[in-house]
């Protein structure tokens, strides 16, 4: 057994950073989960009527809608077996903002066909999203998403471009501060950025089998399609 990610890329997985091989081993089979604690040096949002549909979104986790500079920040990368079976690891992320922490929670399950990453998005998975991952040339990762649904009950709906969003995230490590950086930012295709966030972290690593999944980090409800 292998993560769900190292999956997914197949021996692309193998160009990466030795230490983002690691963070993106974690899951079932390792039996470690990844704490990252460190500074967002910019949390940024895009037009001013953008900041409507963050604030809708932040209600469900979904991503954050105030901006922001030198925000403490932690991301949570932990593995169990969901509902209906499936490796999950969580992706939640928390923003220390004035005022009041945000989250931003993501569930990644491998997709039926292992040939990408799904993630489902906020406290009820109502949104999801196909996730491309690649090496880069200098042993950093990208992540581009694909196709976006919409879930809720009966419905499965595509999402329109017009209303959706592409997200690119791009994660490395650097040698000298012996820190991850990351920067995520997501498009509009006809309104342009729309929202995104950059800066770095540290990383610890836990034995699930004795840390668990904390109270509060899964989903309320864990959507069965794919």
């Amino acid at each position: 057994m292998t993560s769900i990610f190292r999956t997914a890329m197949g021996t692309d997985f193998d160009r990466l950073h030795p230490q983002l091989q690691r963070r993106f081993s974690v899951g079932l089979a390792s039996g470690e989960a990844c704490t990252g604690r460190g500074v967002m040096d910019r949390v940024w949002h895009g037009a001013p009527w953008v900041k409507p549909f963050l604030a809708l979104g932040a209600t469900r986790n979904i991503l954050v809608p105030e901006p922001g500079r030198a925000v403490p920040f932690v991301i949570e990368n932990v593995p169990y077996t969901d509902t209906h079976g499936r490796e999950t690891v969580t992706f939640v992320r928390t923003f220390d903002l004035p005022g009041r922490p945000r989250r931003f929670d993501a569930q990644m399950v491998l997709s039926p066909k292992g040939d990408r990453i799904l993630d489902y998005l906020g406290t009820h998975q109502h949104l999801a999203s196909e996730l491309h991952l690649t090496a880069e040339p200098d042993g950093s990762l990208l992540i581009r998403s694909g196709e976006h649904r919409f879930r809720e009950g009966m419905v499965d709906v595509r999402v329109p471009e017009l209303i959706g969003a592409t997200a690119e995230v791009r994660e490395s490590y650097d040698d000298n501060t012996a820190r991850f950086r990351i920067q995520v930012q997501v498009v509009n295709r006809y309104f342009g950025p729309l929202f995104g966030y950059e800066g770095s972290f540290e990383a610890t690593y836990e034995n699930i089998r004795t840390h668990g999944v904390r109270r509060g980090l899964r989903p309320v409800r864990e959507e069965a399609r794919a």
